[in-house]
């Protein structure tokens, strides 16, 4: 078995190593410029389109959770790989218990009201404040996949009130579901935290805008861990310095690196981190790759698969 490694980023070493101990009997290298000889299998993160292109492979990995940029370039590029070999992305990894560390610990930091302590440390005022009630605290995740389902899981132990929305109902535990445009409309009017965590697809650009800010419970919180595409930014500070949304923290943009000249950086009332929510931690990804390479080699069933027309 002869599989193919491209990372621009990544200690290539330490990847071909850990696979080549995984999977026994493989030989994995790494992909360099001009490289044509055989291979069964591809695991890429940014790959340039020859890297792909005319290749018989029996399936083609993505380094990360999110497909879009490969996905974006296959648009680009038809001819980059054949619709018949399947894609697939790594479906947690350790990104679920990340993005339930980063969710929780936002989440219980506007409700204990920290946000407004530390303005108020600003001003050097002791002044204890109201508490916030879980009733009045409603949280609505938008999106229910894998890293969705793990992060209602994780809030669920502290008593909020929870729902989710997405393309199809869900059947969750404890959570009220919400699907398709005709419901997006209820789902917000009684959120008080949204969570982003959808797939970045053509329907799901710039969802996140004046028009759906508008619909939330007033003084929301906003929650990016997705993509910043999804995030109209502009409409966000407007909604900001409104008050209809009381604060925001943003892990993804529109830009990244996010420019100096962003007024993000500035603003009160946003906090941010530099796309690092959730990352591919190396040796559940290989735990991953390996198992389900060794269940495609024996005709077992497999999860992770790509569906190129929804996008994720």
């Amino acid at each position: 078995m002869d599989i193919i490694f491209y990372h621009p980023t990544f200690d290539t070493s330490w990847w071909i190593n850990a696979l080549a101990k995984a999977i026994p009997g493989a030989n994995v290298r790494e992909w360099k410029a001009g490289d044509n000889a055989h291979a069964d299998y591809a695991l890429v993160w940014h790959p340039p389109v020859e890297m792909l292109a005319g290749r018989k492979l029996k399936a083609v990995f993505a380094l990360g959770a999110g497909v879009d940029s490969i996905l974006s370039k296959l648009n680009a590029h038809p001819e980059m790989l054949d619709t018949s070999i399947p894609l697939f992305r790594l479906e947690d990894t350790g990104m679920g218990l990340q993005m339930q560390e980063y969710a929780v610990s936002q989440v219980l930091h506007w409700f204990r009201r920290f946000d407004d302590y530390q303005a108020l440390k600003k001003q050097a005022k002791w002044q204890p404040l109201p508490e916030y009630t879980r009733d009045e605290f409603t949280i609505g995740i938008m999106g229910a996949g894998v890293l969705g389902a793990k992060v209602a899981e994780s809030l669920q132990s502290w008593g909020f009130p929870l729902r989710c929305w997405s393309r199809t109902r869900k059947s969750w535990p404890g959570v009220e579901s919400f699907a398709g445009t005709e419901e997006l409309g209820a789902f917000l009017s009684q959120t008080r935290v949204l969570i982003n965590l959808l797939p970045n697809t053509a329907e799901t650009v710039g969802i996140i805008n004046a028009g759906l800010l508008s619909q939330l419970q007033d003084g929301a919180y906003v929650l990016n861990l997705a993509r910043g595409v999804h995030l109209k930014e502009d409409d966000l500070l407007a909604s900001l310095d409104s008050g209809k949304v009381k604060g925001a923290m943003l892990d993804v943009y529109s830009r990244e690196p996010l420019p100096e000249t962003s007024p993000l950086w500035k603003h009160p009332r946003v906090a941010m981190t530099p796309h690092i929510a959730a990352v591919t931690r190396p040796a559940e990804a290989v735990d991953y790759i390996s198992r389900t390479i060794l269940s495609l080699e024996s005709g077992k069933a497999v999860t992770g698969q790509v569906d190129r027309v929804r996008g994720y």
